[in-house]
């Protein structure tokens, strides 16, 4: 299923008084559901994530100084992928230039792998997210100035 379709459900979910959304699309399916507990109408999509220890980035590791620019947003939970196969070169790095609708990611959720695009044009200027590691929905992942 389509990223763009999926966040279309989620704006769906967020101006309308349901509570879930449940979508099937083929053999794809998609479930979304705001969290009943909480006075916010934030939606929740329900995906499971394995963490691994040797993915975890260190605070140390992390440059403290906020890059000015315009942010890529995960719009999935998933698995950060900077390439399109191991033995492939990766589809972007720093200092690259990009255009609008320009691959720069994929993100892996339940076993299907969702191409990330750009939504600005312009150079890259930090990759924030190592390649093989979980991001989370609204996780910023890359700038692009």
């Amino acid at each position: 299923m389509d990223i763009r379709k999926i966040k279309k459900l989620i704006e769906m979910l967020q101006d309308s008084d349901l509570k879930e959304i449940e979508v099937s699309q083929g053999d794809e399916s998609v479930r979304i559901s705001r969290n009943n507990s909480s006075q916010t109408s934030e939606p929740i999509i329900q995906k499971q994530v394995v963490h691994e220890a040797s993915n975890i980035v260190s605070q140390e590791e992390i440059p403290q100084e906020e890059v000015k620019g315009n942010k890529v947003i995960s719009p999935i939970v998933g698995t950060f992928y900077r390439k399109p196969s191991p033995d492939k070169d990766p589809f972007i790095k720093v200092g690259d230039e990009v255009q609008e609708g320009d691959i720069l990611c994929i993100i892996e959720a339940m076993k299907m792998m969702n191409e990330i695009k750009s939504d600005f044009s312009g150079k890259i200027v930090s990759i924030d997210v190592e390649d093989g590691q979980p991001v989370e929905y609204g996780q910023h992942i890359i700038t692009i100035n």
